[in-house]
């Protein structure tokens, strides 16, 4: 909204200053400022409101230290994330921007189904919370939106350059060198580490008519999603391991977004330029500071959970990042902690299962999952495992950058 009254401003009186917000560097880094400025002001509030609600955490007995003491801390903090990144977008990006809108449309619908299971779970005293089969069925049909949408939308395209000929129409001259560009539709996605590295989703069933790629490309989305979703969802088990580790991938998107956003760049380093993407940088950076502004409240000993409307919200928000930038491929590597969380779940239960047919009684693979829980069993303390998570994190969204020029 800001964007669209200085532009105006600026048109009509010409005033100074105006025309910063033309500069997505500029509203990237307001958004980021006053997401992490609404968390940390009206964190303490919400807090209080959800506490006077009597809004606490039930907490089942899984023989965890220090579990009991977490009992009625404050939950549904998700709440604050949502809203911090939704104020700085809609007063900082371009609302016409089809990326913004889908990522908008995520966070709202993956934040309702989220309530949804927080609601239930705190007024209904249900500790199972919303069904799974919901939960899929939200997950899916959010999926089907963002599917549909990045195959269909006539604004969702990539731009083909190569060297211009003496013909082209449609150049532009970067470093003394002259291109002419085409903007195509494209279901190509990024392989990271591989030179020419473009896979088309078209071609995983050469005999299926191109026609018909859509319900491939939809279907990979709906997975990508509720696989990210729920990882997410997964690894939010103790103080700031969730807030943390989504930061971290947040800012590494920005960059991606960022750097596929710019014809220039995009050129010098031999990637997939998206015309419009780098508007996304600023959606991105309000998700970093809301992130990093709950971890205020969230870091150990946490003041309030985010629940699953923080959670789902954060996963689901990820993956439609990684899907635009089209960069889902790399999601095994840059949401390594989330992958993990999730494998080590099924595992434990795919095992457990087995031995339990096998021989009677079924046996484990780590001390209880997610992983996270299986190094609390082994006695080392909470903020520990948070902070080597972290620490890992960063190597991997390292590692996902340094693809940019290891090919």
């Amino acid at each position: 909204m800001l964007y669209y009254l200085f532009d105006y401003i600026e048109k009509t009186f010409d005033f100074p200053g105006a025309g910063l917000f033309q500069y997505i560097s500029f509203r990237a880094g307001a958004a980021a400022l006053l997401s992490l400025m609404i968390t940390i002001l009206f964190g303490e509030k919400l807090i209080n409101f959800l506490r006077k609600k009597q809004v606490g955490e039930e907490i089942r007995d899984l023989g965890l230290e220090g579990q009991k003491q977490k009992k009625g801390t404050p939950t549904m903090g998700g709440l604050i994330i949502i809203a911090a990144i939704l104020i700085p977008t809609l007063l900082m990006a371009k609302l016409d921007n089809v990326y913004v809108i889908l990522l908008i449309a995520t966070t709202l619908w993956l934040g309702f189904i989220g309530f949804l299971d927080d609601y239930i779970k705190v007024f209904r005293k249900n500790k199972e919370g919303l069904a799974g089969r919901f939960k899929i069925v939200g997950q899916v049909t959010i999926g089907l939106i963002v599917g549909l949408t990045l195959y269909f939308n006539d604004h969702v395209v990539i731009r083909e350059i190569k060297p211009a000929t003496v013909a082209s129409i449609d150049t532009f001259q970067t470093e003394g060198n002259h291109y002419e560009y085409k903007d195509v539709k494209s279901t190509k996605t990024t392989v990271p580490f591989v030179k020419n590295n473009e896979f088309d989703y078209s071609s995983i069933f050469p005999w299926l008519d191109k026609n018909y790629t859509w319900i491939v490309f939809t279907l990979i989305v709906i997975l990508i999603i509720t696989a990210v979703s729920n990882g997410a969802n997964i690894t939010d088990g103790v103080d700031g391991l969730a807030a943390g580790t989504s930061a971290i991938i947040g800012l590494t998107l920005a960059i991606f977004a960022y750097l596929s956003g710019r014809v220039d760049f995009s050129t010098y380093l031999d990637i997939m330029y998206i015309p419009n993407l780098a508007e996304l940088v600023i959606f991105c950076t309000a998700f970093v500071g809301a992130c990093l502004g709950f971890l205020w409240f969230n870091s150990f000993p946490a003041q309030v959970f985010m629940g699953d409307t923080g959670s789902l919200s954060l996963g689901g928000i990820i993956a439609v990042l990684a899907l635009a930038v089209r960069k889902e491929l790399m999601i095994p590597l840059l949401c390594g902690i989330f992958v993990v969380e999730n494998l080590s779940v099924i595992m434990q239960v795919s095992y457990f299962k087995y031995t339990k047919r096998k021989y009677g009684e079924g046996r484990r693979i780590f001390l209880m999952s997610p992983l996270h829980h299986h190094y609390q069993k082994k006695n080392i303390h909470e903020s520990k495992i948070v902070t080597r998570f972290w620490i890992v994190g960063i190597l991997l969204a390292i590692l996902s950058l340094a693809m940019l020029k290891l090919r």
